[in-house]
C-alpha cells in the first residue's frame, strides 16, 4: 500500500478523535482479496461498528484498489452496511444475503461460517505500561492469591503480554475461555463475562470504557475489579453502586404498571424468544413488539406503562434513563410484577451463541 493510503489502514491522529494514544487497525485487505478472487465476486459486502463507519469509503477504495492491482476479476461492487453495528451479534443479515464476500469489522466472531469473514481490528496500544500502573491498585500478591485476567477482542492480541507481565511481578494469574459465545480465553462481552468466572477474588479488566467492569462487577460481586485503560491511561476500581440504584429505582416506577410491551429483538444473534414468551404466558397484559432496531423514539408511540427488553442488555442498561416509560431486564420484570424478591435482581447477560 501507498504512503497516501495510511488513512485507510486505520491511522486516527488526523480524524479529530481525541486519545491518549494513536491506534491503527489491520483490516487484512489481503485476505479480502483472497475470498474474492477465491469466489470469483461480483459484490462485497463490509460491515462497520459505529465508531468506524466513516473508514468504509476509504477501505472499500483500498479492496478496489487492491482487486484491479492483482487483477482478480474483471469488475467487483463494494456495498457499506449502514445498519447499527455493536457487535457480532449485530451482523447485518440483509447485505450478507446479497453479498457474494461479506465483511464483518471490529468483533470477534460468536459463531463460526463460511458467510462471514471476521476482522478483529486488533489494537495496536501498548498495554504493558497500563498493567504497571495497575500494579499500585491491585493487592499484594503475597496476600490476596491468584488474580483473574480478562479483556476486550480489541486486545486478544497483547493477552500474553498483559498475563506475562502480571506473573512477572509474582502473581498466580488464573484465566479461562467462558463459553461458546467467546472466541478467545479470558474475554469478555458487553453481555457475557463468563470468562471472569474464576477462583480470584480480584479481577484485573484491560480495556476502555467503563460498561464491561461495570457488568463484570455485578455479574460477580464477590470480585474486586481494577479497571486499567490502556487508550487512556487511566486505573480505576468498578463501583456498581450508582447503577444499582438507576436500576432499582426503574424497578420501582414499573411496579403499578398495567399494560407491558415485551420487545423481541430480531437481530440474528439477540433473540431471546423463550423470555419473551414466558413473559407472554405469564401476563395477560404483555403485549410482543418486535423490532430491530430498539430506540426510545421508536417506543413513544406504544401506549404502555412499562416495557420488558428481551435483546441485548446494553439496551436497557446503556439507554435505560432515555426512555419515556421505565425499561427493564427480564429479571427486573419479574422484580416489578412479584414473582421474586428485589433482591435477586442480577446483570442480564446472555450466554451460548446463536
Amino acid at each position: 500500500m501507498s504512503q497516501d493510503s495510511s488513512y485507510s489502514e486505520g491511522d486516527l491522529r488526523n480524524t479529530g478523535m481525541r486519545l491518549k494514544h494513536d491506534r491503527e487497525w489491520d483490516y487484512e485487505l489481503d485476505r479480502i482479496a483472497e475470498a474474492i478472487e477465491e469466489k470469483d465476486a461480483d459484490t462485497v459486502g463490509l460491515q462497520f461498528p459505529e465508531g468506524l463507519k466513516r473508514r468504509g469509503p476509504r477501505v472499500a477504495d483500498d479492496i478496489r484498489a487492491l482487486v484491479e492491482e492483482r487483477d482478480l476479476t474483471d469488475d467487483v461492487r463494494v456495498l457499506l452496511s449502514g445498519q447499527p453495528c455493536y457487535g457480532a451479534c449485530d451482523l447485518d443479515t440483509y447485505l450478507m444475503k446479497r453479498s457474494d464476500v461479506f465483511v464483518h469489522f471490529g468483533h470477534s466472531p460468536m459463531k463460526q461460517t463460511e458467510k462471514v469473514i471476521y476482522v478483529p481490528l486488533f489494537s495496536n496500544v501498548d498495554v504493558l505500561p497500563i498493567i504497571d500502573e495497575a500494579l499500585e491498585e491491585l493487592t499484594d500478591p503475597t496476600e490476596e492469591g491468584p488474580l483473574g485476567l480478562v479483556t476486550t477482542a480489541q486486545h486478544m492480541n497483547r493477552f500474553d503480554e498483559m498475563r506475562s507481565a502480571l506473573e512477572d511481578e509474582g502473581y498466580e494469574v488464573k484465566t479461562r475461555r467462558g463459553d461458546d459465545r467467546l472466541t478467545h480465553e479470558g474475554q469478555v462481552l458487553g453481555c457475557n463475562y463468563a470468562s471472569a468466572d474464576v477462583d480470584a477474588d480480584q479481577i484485573l479488566y484491560v480495556g476502555g470504557g467503563k460498561f464491561h467492569p461495570l457488568g463484570l462487577a455485578m455479574e460477580h460481586p464477590d470480585k474486586r475489579v481494577v479497571i486499567a485503560d490502556p487508550v487512556n491511561n487511566v486505573v480505576t476500581v468498578a463501583d456498581t453502586e450508582k447503577f444499582i440504584k438507576q436500576r432499582y429505582a426503574s424497578v420501582h416506577k414499573a411496579m403499578d404498571a398495567q399494560k407491558w410491551g415485551v420487545i423481541f429483538c430480531t437481530k440474528i444473534g439477540q433473540g431471546r424468544w423463550e423470555d419473551a414468551e414466558r413473559i407472554l404466558d405469564d401476563n395477560d397484559d404483555a403485549y410482543l413488539i418486535t423490532m430491530d432496531e430498539v430506540t426510545p423514539d421508536r417506543l413513544r408511540n406504544f401506549d404502555m406503562d412499562a416495557f420488558v427488553n428481551t435483546g441485548c442488555p446494553r439496551i436497557t442498561t446503556d439507554d435505560g434513563p432515555r426512555f419515556h416509560k421505565p425499561m427493564l431486564t427480564p429479571g427486573e420484570y419479574d422484580a416489578a410484577v412479584g414473582n421474586k424478591p428485589l433482591s435477586e435482581i442480577g446483570f442480564d447477560t446472555f450466554h451460548d451463541t446463536w
